[in-house]
């Protein structure tokens, strides 16, 4: 297949990349390199099935002439990251709904399979679990740019799934839950690459609020894996997914994980959330997916626990020029 990835130099579309390319297929990653690195995907470059373009979702002739060209399409291009999104709430906004619309509309004006990344930050303050596909969102003010960006995709899915109904374009929605791996850079707030990157330099670990708030992670590769074979079934065009795991640890907890995994000689620092982002963060303190559905699907379970999760992000940021 022809393959389109938009966000196709980011952490998650370079490895989706990798992965079809290495079933023979063709893929085009557009990316505008904002959150997106070029090493990410260097290693393709001689690869003929692979090809980079440099450019916005929010440039409706470029996207039009990939989707045209495409049989697929793998909408991951999004501004992510808590730190971005409280940084930049208007710039995340415009290219998290304008982008998904004119993916959409050029989707639709070819009648291309697309499949939409979104977030487990669709469940808000949710801290009800395991969370099930259909559960409640819970939000805070929208005067609080830490919701907007699950305003944002939420607004994603309602439009996905108005084309699907309404339209007949053939959509797959996807929840992703704190994916980690090789690529992934703390620069914009994900956790297990700051807490990596601090320990092996032996620095303060610095969390975020008391601590005890916990999470689940799983490795980009059963990511890419889901991804591949939800874009494969037929039964799931129309439908949302929670793409997570189970293993369940306190951010302390990880903290600590991580700690004597590197044998850093680092300490914890709590900073309150005041500090850390702006006054009146709101956070949640769990979220766990309920992933039955994808399973019953296409048989999803992750195969790399926690251990080996932070075993691959140790090692990718103890290689020179990573």
């Amino acid at each position: 297949m022809k393959c389109l990835i938009t966000g196709g130099a980011g952490f998650i579309g370079s490895h989706l990349a990798d992965k079809l390319t290495g079933a023979g297929n063709h893929v085009v990653a557009l990316d505008n390199l904002s959150t997106g690195r070029y090493e990410n995907i260097a290693h393709l470059s001689g690869n003929g099935n692979f090809k980079i373009v440099v450019g916005s979702v929010l440039d409706e002739k470029i996207v039009d002439k990939l989707v045209d060209e495409a049989d697929v399409v793998f909408h991951l291009a999004a501004a992510v990251g808590v730190d971005l999104i409280v940084k930049r709430p208007l710039e995340s906004m415009t290219t998290n709904i304008k982008g998904s619309e004119t993916v959409l509309e050029a989707a639709y004006r070819y009648h291309k399979k697309i499949l939409i990344a979104s977030t487990s930050e669709i469940y808000g303050k949710n801290v009800n679990g395991p969370l099930k596909e259909e559960d409640d969102r819970i939000l805070g003010s929208p005067l609080k740019s830490r919701w907007s960006y699950s305003t944002a995709k939420a607004i994603d899915e309602i439009l996905a799934y108005i084309y699907c109904k309404e339209k007949g374009l053939p959509t797959i929605i996807v929840r992703l839950f704190n994916t980690v791996g090789p690529r992934q850079t703390g620069a914009y707030g994900m956790v297990i690459p700051r807490f990596v990157a601090q320990a092996l330099e032996n620095k303060d670990i610095t969390v975020f609020g008391d601590g005890n708030q916990s999470r689940c992670f799983l490795h980009v590769g059963d990511v890419v894996n889901a991804l591949s074979k939800l874009m494969d079934a037929p039964a799931a065009v129309g439908e949302v997914f929670n793409i997570g795991s189970q293993e369940e640890i306190s951010i302390k907890g990880l903290a600590e994980r991580i700690i004597e995994m590197t044998g850093a000689k680092s300490k914890i620092i709590y900073i309150p959330y005041d500090k850390a982002y702006e006054r009146g963060f709101e956070d949640m303190q769990r979220r766990i997916p309920d992933t039955t559905k994808i399973n019953k699907l296409i048989g999803f379970k992750p195969t790399i626990g926690l251990e080996g999760i932070i075993k691959d992000v140790i090692s990718y940021f103890s290689k020179p020029n990573k």
